[in-house]
């Protein structure tokens, strides 16, 4: 299988594995395989709007042979609030306030507490083609504008294409930026889980997907067990895993999920975006 096909299946397992228990406390919970129901009362195997805005962005890269049209991808996102496209049955839920907000008045959110993690869910796509880092803030500002959010979408695309060129995450980690609000990106894999927040704040996601795949100690490592300890964090569960499954699909492919890939809804849609 493709890396791109591993990146966007794990990034769509780790969204519906994170689903059924998104707002939950840490620790309320035990995530131990893919469920249905709970929070937002779905099958097994569904997916939100990570994995929605994460297609629609790879259907507008496919059909314009790998070049970033903005306004195209923007149109795609549309079509997907306004109509249910690039979703498991047709219905949108889920949806972010802020991601709502921009798109009905057709510019991004650009306060300081605009800065939810709206952008950062969709843009791994970017890491499969050719862009600038002015390219990657221009797709995030679609909808979230703020430069702490397009930062945080540049930092995730330049690490997700150092693990697709096969450098070891453990020696991505050290590099990383080292200016608030991302000074603690540089150590991350060497904090307790009791300082790793996953709240719906931008910079807590990426901390959080970094974490859960870098993380030092006696962590039984691979997708499943990684993925897993990103939905245990809770909070915002399907949005962490979301970020730290297209990484760990990158990573450890898919090879050892094909249960999870098989329960996975309307797949048929996401692979139809995938080139």
């Amino acid at each position: 299988m493709s890396k791109l096909y591993d990146a966007i299946l794990g990034l769509a397992i780790g969204d519906a594995l994170g689903v059924p228990y998104e707002f939950k406390q840490r620790g309320s919970f035990i995530c131990a395989d893919m469920v249905g129901y709970g929070t937002h009362n779905q099958p097994e195997g569904t997916w939100s709007d990570d994995t929605s805005m994460t297609i629609a962005t790879l259907d507008s890269l496919k059909s314009n042979n790998g070049i970033i049209i903005t306004e195209d991808i923007c149109r795609r996102f549309n079509y997907w609030l306004l109509y249910g496209d690039y979703t498991v049955n047709g219905e949108v839920f889920d949806a972010g306030i802020t991601t709502c907000t921009a798109l009905k008045k057709g510019k991004p959110a650009v306060g300081e507490w605009d800065n939810g993690n709206g952008s950062l869910m969709r843009i791994l796509p970017l890491a499969f083609v050719d862009c600038t880092d002015d390219e990657i803030r221009a797709v995030s500002a679609i909808t979230h504008g703020h430069w702490i959010s397009e930062e945080a979408c540049v930092i995730y695309v330049h690490v997700a294409k150092r693990l697709l060129a096969g450098e070891p995450i453990a020696s991505i980690i050290p590099t990383l930026e080292n200016k608030k609000p991302f000074d603690r990106l540089k150590y991350i894999n060497t904090l307790d889980v009791s300082q790793i927040k996953s709240s719906g704040y931008v910079v807590d996601t990426l901390e959080a997907a970094l974490w859960v795949v870098s993380r030092e100690g006696d962590w039984e490592k691979g997708f499943r067990n990684d993925i897993l300890a990103a939905v245990n964090l809770g909070k915002d569960t399907d949005t962490v895993a979301a970020v730290a499954g297209g990484m760990a699909g990158i990573i450890y492919g898919l090879e050892d999920v094909h249960d999870w890939v098989e329960k996975l809804r309307n797949k048929e849609e996401i692979i139809e975006c995938l080139w």
